[in-house]
This record gives structure tokens, sequence and C-alpha cells, in this order.
């Protein structure tokens, strides 16, 4: 193989992971760094989770727009400038005075983000010949999954022993270096034929999908009136409807729900949804237990939560081979309910448990929350044809988006009821406990979804009691179950 073609299989995955690494390891710090920030600009660390909130609302109204950009423009310079606003976004998480202006600046990073991670697989895509793709996403891969795992701890060291500002402003020089390699390293590729973008769908659907997401994390936390978030979630539900009918009457609809036909894009997306809305709140509400609960330093922390990403990490080598052996069907309902049981063992924790434990506790859950998602994403393109694909992939991420803002609004939530009934003004370690088995009991019903699939369900893809063959969904499903899968990592 000619060097120049070994440096571009190797160039291009470091250069897309360089935007991989940057947003996980930026979403896991900050939830680390959420006690501190509050307490620096004047607002309480349930409130801050509108920061998160935002940032993933915003991920999801932009991702739809991301593919016909790429399309339409170039994927180097859409991927270059979504790096660009990613690194202004962090700018201003770093100068922010108030949660309206620390909000502002995380709705503008998610724009960045939106654009990131989707565009970055379709540079990849573009860039390096299917016969490398295995080795090229593996790269890519890893230095992604190891963002969530020196997020914890990089985070609490800078804000215990620095100042929280730093874990925004360190976007900075990895993001300027990754414009630089790209713009250098990575073709100008543009498609011929770019599809008509539908831009009446973009707005009905994010206007849907922002009243409804935003309405509902707003709801009880004061912020704003009842009227005024009845509107928004009324108004989102108004648009979605809206969105729906226009979708039915247009050929290439931004959010294409047509591809429910496939029964295991279904239920990846139905039992992705309710498994990621209990999953997603661990981020979430675990450094706040260990902080405010326990009286923990970010950095003392950040050590602990991250065992749950040491343990994602250990199961990526083995999952392929355990759903190859067990099946997708038989591995995600037993492990739903094994993965939420671990979950659900967060609710035990006090002051007096062992730090020993608790690690232990969550790199096992990791591990099996890990092979979860590998089997919840790699399943929804089973069925998908190489046509469909892009689509596929837009419905997935915004799933995903939404399920991940959804699960951190229903903690924060289920917290929030917990003081009120306590009659709490303060946050303590005893309000958290009722908030770990809500979560833990959605993610368990996800099962259902999954329980209701063929026994051979995504075999092609599997190998399970079948020859393995490589299809062209395969291939296409291994980019973008590894770029699903790296954002994945963040919630284990």
């Amino acid at each position: 193989m000619p060097a120049k073609a070994l440096n571009r299989e190797r160039l291009i995955p470091l250069i897309v992971a360089c935007a991989l690494f940057m947003e996980n390891m930026d979403s896991t710090v900050i939830a680390t760094s959420l006690p501190a920030i509050a307490a620096d600009i004047g607002t309480s660390p349930l409130t801050l989770k509108l920061a998160i909130t935002s940032y993933l609302l915003s991920l999801a109204v932009f991702i739809p727009a991301s593919g016909w950009t790429a399309d339409r423009f170039g994927a180097r310079a859409v991927f270059s400038v979504a790096i660009g606003v990613f690194i202004v976004g962090s700018i201003g998480c770093a100068l922010s005075t108030s949660i309206t202006h620390f909000v502002i600046a995380r709705i503008i990073q998610g724009i960045g983000g939106a654009m990131m991670t989707p565009v970055g697989r379709l540079v990849l895509l573009r860039s390096i010949d299917k016969s490398a793709l295995v080795n090229a996403m593996a790269w890519v891969t890893m230095p992604a999954l190891i963002g969530p795992v020196i997020g914890p701890p990089l985070g609490g060291f800078i804000t215990t022993y620095f100042s929280w500002h730093w874990i925004f402003l360190i976007n900075i020089p990895i993001g300027l270096l990754g414009i630089w390699l790209a713009l250098k390293y990575i073709d100008p590729i543009k498609s011929e034929n770019p599809e008509r973008f539908d831009v009446v769908g973009l707005v009905l659907a994010g206007l849907g999908v922002a009243g409804l997401a935003f309405g509902l994390s707003v709801a009880g936390l004061g912020l704003l009136s009842w009227e005024v978030v009845t509107a928004l979630i009324v108004g989102g539900g108004i648009a979605m409807g809206f969105y729906l009918w226009h979708a039915k009457r247009t050929a290439s609809p931004v959010l294409d729900f047509t591809l429910i036909k496939h029964p295991t894009l279904r239920a990846s997306l139905t039992g992705g949804f309710m498994y990621r809305l209990g999953i997603g709140a661990l981020p979430f509400l675990l450094p706040l237990l260990m902080q405010v609960g326990f009286g923990l330093s970010p950095f003392k922390s950040g050590l602990v939560t991250f065992a749950s990403a040491v343990g994602a990490l250990g199961m990526k080598a083995l999952a392929a081979r355990i759903i190859r052996t067990f099946g997708f069907r038989n591995i995600m309902v037993i492990n739903a309910v094994v993965s939420s049981f671990f979950l659900a063992a967060c609710a035990l924790f006090t002051p007096a448990t062992p730090l020993l434990l608790i690690m232990i506790i969550l790199v096992v859950g990791g591990f099996f929350r890990s092979l979860q998602f590998t089997a919840i994403n790699t399943l929804a393109y089973a069925e998908v044809s190489p046509g469909e694909m892009s689509r596929a992939t837009t419905l997935v991420s915004v799933n995903q988006q939404l399920a991940i803002s959804a699960g951190v609004a229903v903690g924060a939530f289920a917290v929030e009821a917990t003081m009120a009934a306590n009659h709490s003004t303060e946050l303590s370690a005893n309000d958290f406990w009722p908030a770990f088995l809500i979560v833990a009991v959605l993610s368990a019903l996800s099962a259902w979804s999954f329980w209701k699939l063929p026994e051979d369900a995504g075999h092609e893809i599997s190998g399970h009691r079948v020859p393995v063959v490589e299809s062209p969904q395969a291939a296409e499903a291994a980019a973008a179950e590894s770029t699903h899968d790296a954002r994945d990592q963040k919630l284990g």
C-alpha cells in the first residue's frame, strides 16, 4: 500500500476523532463541574441542568440539516466551520456570568456539535476506501471513547485546583488543530446532485422538538410562568403535528418516519429511547450526588464516576463476540434488565458506602450499558437499504439526543419532587435515591420493545445462527454505529 494512502487512512480518522474527542470530553467534563459553575454564576445545580438540556436540544434540532449542508457546501468546509462554531460556543461558556449567558453559549456549542459528528462520519465514508473502513473506524472510536474516560477526573482536577473556565478554554487549541488538519488533508468533496432541502420540515420539526423538550425541561423550576411553559409544550406538539402532516406530502422529508416500517429500526428507536431516557440521567445525577450529597471535591467525584467509562471501554472488545453468540434479541432483552439493575443500585449509595464498592458497581454497570448501546446502535441499520442509510442515521441521531435530553429532565424533576415531598430547601443525599429508581425502571421497560423482535433479528450483521455475510448495510452500519456509540459512551 502506498505510504500516502496509508497516511490518509490514519490521518483522516484522527482528524475526525479530534472533533469527537472534544465533544465527548466536554459533555462529561461539564457534568462533573456543574456545582462549581452553578455557585459561581449564582444559580442552583438543578437549574443549571438547562445547560445540559439546551446543548442536547440544540444537537437534536440541527442534526437533520447536517447531511444536506455537507452535500451542498462540501463536507470539509462544513466540518471545519462546525469546529469553529464549537470553539466560539466554548469561549462564550468560559465568559458567562449568568445562567442566561451560559445557556445561549451551550446552544451555540450544540449547533457546532450537531454538524461536527455526522459530517465527520460523512468525511470518513467519502475519503476512505470501504476495504479499510473497519480499521479507520477503530482509529476514530478509541480517541472518542477516551474523552469520556478522562473527562470526569480532568474536569474535577481543573475545577478543584484551577478554575472551571479552563474546561471550556482547552477546546480552543484542540479545535484549531482539527481545523488546520482538516483544511490540509481532507479533500473538498461535494455531492454531484444534492437533494432539495426540506426547509419547511426543518423549521416545523425544530419548533416541535424545541417546544416539547424545552417546555418539559423548565416545568417546575420556576424560571418561567406556567402560562409560558404550557404554551411551549402545546406549541411544540402542534408544530410536530404539522410536521407529520407535511412529511407525508414531501418527497425527501428532513425526518423520514416512513423508515419505521423496518422492525429492527422501529425497535431500536422505541426501545432505545426508553433505555437512553433512563441512562441519560446518570451523568447528571451521579456527580451531583457525589459532590452535593457526599461532599466530595470535583476531582474525587470525577475519579469515582469515570469508573463507568472504564467499564464501557472494556466491553468494546467483547461486544461483537457476545452478540454473535447469543443474537440481538436475547442480549437486548436480558441486558436491558441487568444494566438497569446496576443503575438502580446507585439508589443504595450513602456517604458511608465505601468508594471502592461504588466504583466496582459503576465499572460493572458501565460494562453492561456499553453492550446495550452497541447492540441498539447496530441493530438500527440491520434492514435499512444503502439508499435509506443517511435518512436513517439522521432519525437515529435525533431520537438519541431527544432521549438523553428527556433523561436529564426526568432525573432533575424526580430530585425536585423528592425535595418538595421532604420539605427540603437544600439538596442532600436523601433526595437522590427515588430518582435513581425511577430512571432504572424506565430503562428496564425498554426490554418490551426488544422482546417483540423475531429471534433472528439482525442476523446478517450479528452473524448469529447464520454465516457472517458482509453486506452493504453492514459496512454502512459499522460507520454509523461507531459514531453513535462514541457519543453514547458518555452515558455509561
